[in-house]
């Protein structure tokens, strides 16, 4: 059974093409239409290609032949491989592409609408957070006197400061740095392309600043805000920073400073909310600064009671 190497890498499973040439169309098109986050639709492809080809290794010889069966078995395959939020988001994966299929007359019904996930809440996120203390000795560990110490120190700075997300802040360009009102501004595009306009702390201002003008970088406004580092040179190059290497170089930077929490991208930003809320800030207007469209969203951030949890811990005496 041969699969169609088609859009942007996105297979066609062999059950695509026995249902005929439009349901292969309309499976691209999901992908290419209707999916326009890169990270939702390399995790959604992967769902559905691993289901499809899970139903054909059944039996199952077309995707109009797909069954709530087949759904409900598979889901109970997952839930012994991964967690239960990864679960719940490769079903809705599959349920948004048969949503897709029957709006366009492929599939007469969706197999998965009376499949359940499985049970799953949470009140706090798992992203390792930095305390106040061990966020700045990250900060002050960084050597600015190369123009990769003032990028990493800038890049750390703004999704501490600002509560960006990693892909946010490495989508943003020179000119999305400005000044208004003479307090410099950071715009970021945030999640389903919205832009989110933040005014600058006054140390993430001057790491900026620094940045900006230490590399040269500044007069290319259409030029990306943090890039690689060019082989040899030591020096900025006019390539996007991609999000792996920002991984790698927070881990590296950490080790160095003798941080021992294995931190991530996304640390930063849970180590932001929890730093403003500790000092007096207000859920909401967290939520406002995070570009969260609920307050519950922001509450997975807060992680005041981790601090609550190891005072009471140590009253116990033996």
């Amino acid at each position: 059974m041969s699969e169609l190497v088609t859009l942007n890498g996105i297979t066609t499973p062999v059950l695509v093409t026995a249902a005929g040439e439009r349901a292969g169309i309309r499976f691209l098109e999901f992908f290419g239409s209707a999916i326009r986050n890169p990270h939702t639709r390399r995790a959604y492809a992967r769902a559905a290609g691993d289901f499809l080809t899970w139903c054909a290794g059944a039996g199952v010889r077309s995707i109009t032949a797909v069954q709530p069966l087949h759904v409900a078995a598979w889901i109970e395959l997952q839930t012994q491989t991964h967690s239960a939020p990864t679960v719940k988001q490769r079903l809705a994966a599959i349920r948004h592409l048969f949503d897709w299929l029957v709006t366009g007359q492929i599939v007469p019904h969706n197999p998965t609408a009376s499949v359940r996930g499985p049970s799953h809440s949470a009140k706090q996120g798992k992203t390792p957070v930095l305390d106040a203390t061990e966020a700045r000795q990250l900060l002050d560990s960084i050597d600015v006197t190369t123009p990769i110490g003032l990028r990493d120190r800038a890049l750390i700075a703004l999704m501490v400061f600002s509560f960006a997300r990693v892909g946010a802040a490495l989508a943003m360009r020179v000119e999305d740095v400005y000044v208004q009102n003479r307090r410099l501004w950071v715009r970021l595009r945030e999640k389903g392309g919205k832009i989110h306009s933040m005014p600058c702390h006054h140390t993430l201002e001057a790491y900026l600043h620094a940045y900006l003008e230490g590399t040269g970088i500044a007069g290319d406004l259409k030029g990306p805000l943090f890039r690689t580092i060019g082989r040899g040179t030591g020096q900025l190059s006019a390539t996007p920073l991609p999000q792996a290497n920002a991984y790698a170089m927070v881990r590296r930077r950490a080790f160095a400073a003798g941080i021992g929490t294995k931190i991530g991208n996304h640390t930063f930003r849970a180590t932001g909310i929890t730093a403003y809320l500790k000092s007096g800030g207000t859920l909401e207007n967290a939520a406002a600064m995070a570009n969260h469209a609920s307050t519950r969203t922001t509450q997975l951030y807060d992680r005041r009671r981790d601090d609550i949890s190891l005072d009471e811990v140590e009253r116990i005496r033996v």
